[in-house]
Formats: C-alpha cells, sequence, structure tokens
C-alpha cells in the first residue's frame, strides 16, 4: 500500500475544529466505537434467564453506538478534523473490558450498564468544549447521550429483584 501526501482542496469549510475540539469528538468516537464492538461481545455470549431480552436490547445499544460513530466521525470531516477508527485508537477507550467468555444474563446487564456509562461519562466530559468551541455540534452529543442513558435504564430496570 502506497502511502500518499494529500494536500487540503483551496477552499476548506467555514469552521474548522480547533484541536481541543478535535480530541474532544476523538474521545467519543473512540467510546462509542467501542461501546458497538463490546455490546456485540456480551451480545453473542449472554446466557441465563431472560437471554433473549437482553440479546436484542444489546442490538439496540450497538445500532446507537454504530450510527453515533459514524455521526461524530462525519461530522469530524466536516469540521476539517480527521477522525481515528482504527483498532488502536479505539482499544484506548474508557471502557471496562469486556468478558471473553459466556457471560449470566445479570452480569451481562451489570457489564452493559456499566459500558454505556462510561461512554456517557466521556460525553459529558466533553460537552463543555464541544459547545463553547462549537455550539452547532453541541446537539450532537446531547442526542448520543440521551438515547444511551435511556438504554442504561432499560438494561439496569431488569437487574431490580425484590426482598
Amino acid at each position: 500500500m502506497s502511502t500518499k501526501n494529500v494536500t487540503a482542496p483551496a477552499v476548506l469549510p467555514t469552521f474548522t475544529a480547533t484541536p481541543e475540539l478535535r480530541e474532544a469528538f476523538q474521545r467519543a468516537l473512540t467510546d462509542v466505537t467501542a461501546l458497538s464492538l463490546v455490546g456485540k461481545q456480551v451480545h453473542w455470549n449472554v446466557v441465563g434467564q431472560g437471554f433473549r431480552s437482553i440479546h436484542l436490547n444489546l442490538d439496540v445499544v450497538v445500532d446507537i453506538a454504530r450510527a453515533a460513530s459514524d455521526e461524530i466521525a462525519e461530522r469530524m470531516r466536516a469540521l476539517n478534523a480527521v477522525p481515528d477508527g482504527r483498532p488502536a485508537a479505539v482499544a484506548d477507550s474508557s471502557l471496562p473490558a469486556a468478558p471473553a467468555e459466556l457471560v449470566i444474563v445479570s452480569d451481562a446487564v451489570d457489564y452493559a450498564v456499566s459500558a454505556i456509562n462510561a461512554t456517557v461519562t466521556t460525553l459529558r466530559e466533553i460537552h463543555k468544549v464541544v459547545d463553547e468551541t462549537d455550539p452547532m455540534s453541541s446537539g450532537i452529543i446531547e442526542d448520543i447521550a440521551l438515547k444511551l442513558e435511556q438504554q442504561a435504564w432499560f438494561l439496569a430496570s431488569q437487574n431490580y429483584a425484590a426482598e
């Protein structure tokens, strides 16, 4: 594979991401991409009573995360920033390590909620930088966070027990 230098076109978008904005978006991209991967990992390996509803709910989480990664990466390009979705970049996420083996339903729920919470924490942390630097983009971050928080609630609600 050859590598060539790429030069910018004569006319660029009217707004170019600052280094801080690019870094904020990259953190979000890393975590939502990782969430889509670990979501599938748990989706494939969840077992036990209530398996099917968790299995299907994890697909919803993965769909949200995949759509979010595309939206964030495309927004970065619109702002003349280069997104990095390579495996090495995604491995640097803030998410807890996913279970490598079969995982019982209640543990799968706990893991999925913790992974979603880690992603939402990143989104909340970067929101101020995004809002102050490019208010037009803050709605993207808010929308993703709201959808993921709803899924965390749906999943966590399945682990309540009567005493």
